[in-house]
């Protein structure tokens, strides 16, 4: 059983419980940051969890299931960032899914839709914070990476909070580049080197609801994802 290991898997980098544990030992750690939860808030994140589960079953990213994914983003938001705000936790675990799975949640492609039965399931706050962090549409005239750059830019200088679950999101992306294969290896870094200076100005301002420590430790991960693309693209080592 897992839970004999569970003092290891709270010790261990989320990307080294994904490689020996996979999925399972992933919500194992993740149960076990809850456990501080009250009961409800607890029954609350479980439940945003099997919805995660369920919308995404059978999606994968590369070589995992995609639910391993927002299970690392929401336990670094947990562990690492030190937040305890149920909404924001919520939102993170479920950050994909209009944008991914509307088609589940609604029967039909229609974005606004998801997000608002994501807002009758979970509250408006959880809508407003998952909004800030789905795509729009983009339009075709223009390079896709620069609109998403863009996009990213006015939602969350708008929304604070909404930065917490895009920084961890990017820090499982970008920084996690390396534990991906393929062609992915090289788009993936071109996607995602251009929000580090974006993100070296969010994270610092005195509105980011993070502690000081949060956002140093932010900082020196978004230092080794630059690292980590010019490896890559430039070929520095």
């Amino acid at each position: 059983m897992l839970r004999d290991f569970r003092p290891t898997l709270a010790m261990m980098p989320l990307h080294a419980i994904t490689e020996v544990y996979g999925e399972e030992g992933l919500r194992e750690r993740f149960l076990h940051e809850i456990s501080r939860f009250g009961e409800a808030d607890r029954v609350r994140l479980e439940q945003a969890l099997d919805l995660a589960a369920d919308l995404h079953g059978g999606q994968r990213r590369v070589r995992e299931p995609y639910l391993n994914h927002l299970l690392r983003v929401t336990i670094r938001i947990l562990h690492y960032y030190r937040v305890d705000d149920v909404d924001v936790l919520v939102a993170a675990l479920l950050h994909d899914a209009a944008e991914d799975q509307a088609d589940k949640l609604v029967g039909s492609a229609d974005t606004t839709a998801a997000l608002d039965r994501l807002g009758e399931l979970f509250g408006p706050r959880v809508r407003r914070l998952i909004a800030a962090v789905t795509n729009p549409e983009y339009t075709p005239d223009r390079h896709e990476h620069e609109q998403y750059r863009e996009h990213l830019a006015e939602s969350l200088d708008a929304e604070p909070w909404a930065r917490v679950i895009k920084i961890s999101d990017f820090t499982d992306n970008g920084v996690g580049v390396i534990h991906t294969t393929g062609p992915k290896v090289s788009s993936s870094a071109r996607k995602y080197r251009p929000l580090v200076p974006l993100f070296r100005e969010l994270i610092p301002r005195a509105d980011t609801p993070l502690s000081d420590a949060a956002k140093a430790h932010i900082l020196d991960q978004l230092d080794l994802a630059e690292e980590r693309f010019a490896a890559i693209l430039d070929g520095r080592v």
